[in-house]
């Protein structure tokens, strides 16, 4: 009678520890010379490796929000391969979105994950509701608009415990940004799942490169 080997335990690889960085900007996060995100954003550096990130910003989250597939025509037949969106963030003023596109589920997965991290961004949080005035972080700070195709989304700054006032995605891409009370107007082709994500991303983008009424002074905006 023949025993059944056991499986070895999997050994917990840490890729930080044998990533050889590519990029300038890769070589100053290993060796300590940059330590936030907000540096890479100051300095105006592009993130070109997904390890920067890994680095920069351990407690990262992903979520997949579509996932499709897709035919395309070759001399052998036709090729299926999926199309993957995800949306990665750390709850706290961070959040990126990528498509990837792989033969099987899981590399496509991967492939988004690294594409949304590459493509991450900054966004503000505050609490804009007239209705609230609280102080804090639980909302969007004011009104402001994104794009992504046809579909447009406005979102709107929300009192506390209102919720999240939108649809499925849009939560979804809310909640791992962080958000709890936000209203939504969409308008457009909102069931292309990816342009809808990615709509929701841009909004919140256009939060940094607005200034809030509070850190108008010294900028001369507002001033008499």
């Amino acid at each position: 009678m023949s025993r059944r080997r056991r499986r070895a335990p999997r050994v917990e690889v840490d890729p930080l520890a044998e990533w050889v960085p590519r990029t300038h900007l890769g070589r100053l996060v290993k060796e300590g010379h940059v330590n936030s995100l907000e540096e890479v954003f100051l300095n105006n550096y592009v993130i070109r490796e997904p390890e920067i990130v890994d680095a920069l910003i351990p407690d990262l989250r992903q979520e997949v929000v579509d996932v499709s597939m897709v035919q395309r025509q070759s001399d052998s037949g036709q090729q299926k391969s999926f199309r993957v969106t995800v949306v990665v963030g750390n709850g706290e003023g961070v959040i990126g979105i990528g498509i990837g596109k792989a033969a099987e589920f899981v590399p496509a997965v991967r492939a988004a994950e690294a594409r949304a991290k590459m493509n991450i961004t900054l966004f503000r949080r505050g609490c804009g509701s007239w209705e609230c005035r609280c102080g804090e972080p639980h909302s969007v700070p004011f009104q402001v608009e994104g794009t992504a195709g046809s579909v447009r989304v406005k979102l709107r700054p929300a009192p506390k415990g209102t919720g999240l006032v939108t649809a499925d995605i849009g939560k979804t891409v809310l909640r791992i940004a962080g958000l709890h009370d936000v209203w939504s107007i969409t308008k457009g082709r909102s069931r292309t799942s990816s342009n809808f994500a990615k709509a929701f991303v841009d909004a919140l983008t256009k939060t940094y490169k607005m200034l809030p009424p509070q850190e108008w002074r010294g900028t001369g905006v507002g001033e008499i």
